[in-house]
């Protein structure tokens, strides 16, 4: 069994990206289960706070959600040709603190997918990604990359998935994904 974790990086009820990762997970096919998360209750990162009172609980539940996983799918929006600053501050919280970042970071399988209602998908939030998990020292798959664009026509207003193409498309790069973990676990 291959165990991903998925974090959707909006906190919107009605996110896109949050449906996107739920759809993921009807898709993904046996041998592989697939853990979906929020960023609810993660602080803006503060390091007085950290000194003083340690990681928070949201943000050490994520972490070892994250830890206890084979491989990680980001699923980000795109806010202004970038990425969302909620989902940047939830990576600077798992960071911390930084020595332990080979433990949670180091060589651990990383995807990145993304839904927009704009036309590009969400490709340049996904290109924002790069230097950051090349900093953290992540095993970023190459082997495929979903932009779900247009997302408002891909959902029905209860965030149910009902594009045949993209569900195919999703299922092809979830497992696609899964594949890659598993080889990588040897």
């Amino acid at each position: 069994m291959v165990q991903l974790l998925g974090i959707s990086g909006s906190l919107r009820a009605g996110s896109f990206n949050t449906a996107l990762l739920r759809a993921a997970r009807q898709v993904a096919g046996d041998g592989i289960e697939l853990d979906v998360a929020t960023l609810h209750g993660i602080p803006l990162y503060d390091a007085d706070l950290e000194a003083r009172d340690g990681l928070p609980v949201a943000v050490s539940a994520l972490k070892d959600r994250l830890v206890a996983s084979d491989g990680v799918l980001l699923v980000t929006p795109e806010y202004n040709n970038g990425i969302p600053g909620v989902f940047k501050n939830a990576i600077d919280w798992l960071s911390r603190p930084a020595d332990d970042i080979p433990r949670v970071f180091g060589g651990r399988p990383f995807a990145l997918a993304g839904a927009s209602p704009g036309g590009f998908g969400t490709i340049l939030s996904q290109a924002h990604w790069l230097p950051v998990l090349k900093t953290l020292g992540v095993d970023l798959w190459a082997g495929g990359r979903l932009l779900a664009s247009r997302s408002g026509s891909l959902f029905d207003a209860d965030g149910m998935l009902v594009d045949e193409k993209l569900r195919a498309q999703l299922a092809g790069f979830v497992q696609g994904f899964a594949g890659y973990v598993a080889g990588k676990r040897g």
